[in-house]
């Protein structure tokens, strides 16, 4: 054997163990550890930078986690049927390490870090995402990179009514679950949270919190015995910055009340920006002119800093705890104005916008047929999701001169967000039996531009006629912190989060919460401070729900008549093939006759039929062939069909679309006829016949018209 494995177990509830081992694979990182469970593995990296690079002041960490399509025994979809770009699932696991992580690292480490979390192995029925953190914080427990932690993350789910912590697949689809969150911390405090719920209270939520906690704090010290064991107690030493305290005070008493007094003055986010700018502008032309401009650009990146740190982060700060005036003139509890308009764009079928202070979000909505749904092919899950929320942020939203270049990490969480407050509201398939897309294009950013969506999204699908069982609304929570000094901010803006110690996003109906976000900068938040920040949420988006229903009180009574119609019936399943038919012929010419496009889903005994179309008249045609097809002819029936074929014994009568009957030349009349010529029955001829009987050996169809012919 040629490694010496270290390995600790945690165990959780219901006889399940989680086993995290060091030692064995990827011995060349800086630290890297397996995590399992069941099935599942996973395998965390973690490599640092012998030193940071040339005046970079700020932490630059990159997580990924990547999933291997072989850890589910399946190969990878597409063309080149290999692992490519990461998929939205995998970003988001790759926040929900980071944002727990990044806090912790000190605050002068400017030292590259990459983090990698790979899934090798997959258990069908266990959530690697509960695993995720606790992998990426064990393999920096076994490193000598200086952290903060260790923290781990933990999947908590309601499930009828009780809490279980990394619940499997299985529990969370066949039982009512209400709760699932992921929640990250380390042994003494809370980190981050995020997750969606249907419509819970406050209380419940944090109680979930405090039961999430208690099993990190497990974990936590199994990720320290570990480190004691491997013998990684001792971290590397490092120096990041260049201090000069002399300099730092300097700074702080030539700005400091200049910048209070801008804070104060409650300008707009740019004009302040401007002014802040202007302070800082005016001392290093005072320092250059006193000491050379050769001093002033050795020490002009540790001014800013300086500038940053002591100067404008506690101006604010101080303004909002000695005053209670915020940046922007307001209260802690008050929101900024707000103005809604539904219907502004006339093409789209829904749309609104949402404008609160300085951010807004104009939104759309389109309905579109299951071919518009979008295909799920992660390792772990396959098949489609009806609803889907986009979320984008431009450059041009916050007066920044740069090109948008694809999609970003933020853009992808923060609509994912926005997706689950909204989820739990949209309605059943058999209601509305579209596939709905909504889009927020966010047009000013001054914070919240994420519950700005939520908003908006609630708007525009009610102004799209989607019966959405209750409007949803969010807000932003902020917080300042100075020992026992706290303020909790409702509403905040860009600087407040910041220069601030949290980032609380919750959305929720008037009956409760359905997502939440937060993120924590700060240590020894209690959960009394935590519950007062949650009631303060709850009172804002009370008032932000009565504005959204003084634009638009309900969903409107009918999509608008530009929207295609679409029509769902079901049929037995055994004529879903009859329908389709052979390589998809008869219902391609349906769809091409009727100008209709036809969906069909196999569902138990059953297919659902989807007929969607821009024409009424089309619609109601494709339908009615569909009912023809499927329906069972009933012997004493009169029906009115059509001559397909006239042979020497008779006639062959289509009764229903697909389904031809023998008019024999006996039941033609009740006077005897020789030949079919004598009938004058030709193709084409349309006529009402009775089914008289079905031939139980082959099912073929007996019809007469002269069961409707009275005798003479």
């Amino acid at each position: 054997m040629y490694y010496n494995a270290t390995k600790k177990n945690i165990e959780l509830s219901g006889g399940r163990t989680i086993e995290i081992e060091t030692g064995k694979l990827a011995k060349q990182a800086d630290g890297a550890v397996v995590v399992r469970q069941g099935n599942t593995m996973l395998l965390a990296t973690v490599v640092a930078a012998k030193d940071a690079k040339e005046d970079v002041d700020f932490m630059p960490l990159s997580v990924e986690y990547k999933e291997k399509y072989a850890a589910n025994g399946r190969f990878p979809g597409g063309f080149l049927k290999r692992e490519a770009r990461p998929s939205d699932y995998e970003i988001l696991v790759s926040r929900l390490i980071d944002r727990a992580l990044r806090p912790l690292f000190p605050s002068d480490y400017h030292a590259e870090v990459f983090v990698t979390v790979t899934l090798l192995s997959a258990d069908p029925d266990i959530q690697p995402d509960a695993l995720a953190g606790l992998a990426a914080s064990s393999a920096l427990a076994v490193s000598t990179i200086p952290f903060g932690g260790p923290i781990s993350e933990v999947r908590v789910a309601r499930i009828d009514g009780q809490f279980v912590i990394n619940p499997t697949f299985s529990q969370m689809e066949k039982q009512h679950c209400d709760l699932d969150i992921m929640v990250a911390a380390t042994v003494d405090n809370i980190m981050m949270v995020e997750g969606e719920m249907k419509e819970v209270s406050e209380a419940v939520m944090l109680d979930a919190i405090k039961f999430a906690h208690e099993e990190i704090k497990k974990q936590c010290r199994a990720q320290l015995e570990l480190m004691q064991e491997v013998g990684k107690t001792e971290k590397r030493t490092y120096c990041h910055e260049q201090n000069d305290l002399a300099l730092r005070d300097a700074v702080a008493a030539a700005t400091y009340d200049k910048v209070y007094e801008v804070a104060k003055s409650q300008l707009p986010k740019h004009e302040r920006s401007d002014k802040f700018d202007e302070v800082l502008e005016r001392y290093l032309a005072d320092f250059a002119a006193q000491y050379g401009e050769e001093e002033l650009a050795a020490k002009e990146s540790m001014i800013r800093r300086y500038f940053h740190d002591y100067a404008l982060k506690p101006a604010m700060r101080n303004m909002i705890l000695n005053d209670g005036v915020r940046l922007d003139g307001r209260k802690t509890t008050e929101i900024r104005p707000i103005w809604c308009e539904v219907g502004y764009l006339p093409a789209p079928h829904g749309s609104a916008i949402f404008t609160r202070g300085e951010t807004q979000s104009l939104t759309t909505v389109t309905l579109g047929t299951k071919l518009d749904e979008k295909m799920i092919d992660d390792v772990l899950r396959e098949g489609t999701e009806r609803f889907v929320l986009h979320y984008n942020f431009p450059p041009f939203s916050t007066g920044e001169a740069r090109p948008a270049r694809g999609l970003s990490r933020r853009e992808i969480g923060h609509g994912n967000l926005a997706f689950r407050a909204l989820k739990p509201m949209i309605p059943d398939e058999g209601e509305c039996p579209y596939a709905i897309r909504v889009v927020s294009d966010i047009l000013e950013s001054n914070g919240s531009s994420s519950m700005a969506t939520v908003c908006a999204g609630t708007l525009a699908l009610m102004d799209a006629g989607v019966k959405i069982k209750k409007p949803v609304s969010g807000i932003a929570m902020g917080l300042i912190a100075e020992g026992d000094r706290v303020a909790v901010l409702s509403d905040i803006l860009g600087d407040e989060d910041h220069l601030g110690d949290m980032d609380f996003k919750v959305t929720g109906t008037a009956d409760g919460i359905t997502a939440t976000q937060m993120d924590i900068k700060v240590d020894g938040l209690s959960y009394d401070v935590l519950a007062a920040a949650l009631e303060q949420a709850r009172q804002g988006r009370m008032h932000i729900l009565g504005k959204i229903t003084e634009t638009i009180a309900a969903p409107r009574e009918d999509y608008k008549p530009h929207v295609p119609r679409m029509v769902q019936i079901t049929i037995p399943k055994e004529f879903i093939g009859a329908v389709i038919g052979p390589g998809g012929k008869v219902i391609q010419e349906m769809q091409k006759e009727t100008g209709t496009t036809i969906t069909i889903t196999e569902e138990g005994e059953i297919g659902k039929v989807d007929v969607f179309g821009a024409n009424k008249d089309g619609v109601d045609a494709a339908i009615a062939k569909i009912k023809g097809m499927t329906a069972v002819p009933e012997v004493g029936t009169v029906y009115h069909g059509k001559v397909k074929s006239v042979v020497a014994f008779g006639a062959f009568v289509e009764i229903l679309p697909g389904k031809d009957g023998l008019l024999h030349i006996s039941e033609i009349d009740h006077r005897r006829f020789e030949t079919m010529e004598e009938t004058g029955i030709k193709e084409g001829d349309m006529m009402d016949v009775k089914l008289i009987a079905v031939d139980p050996k082959n099912g073929k169809l007996k019809l007469s018209r002269k069961a409707l012919i009275e005798k003479a």
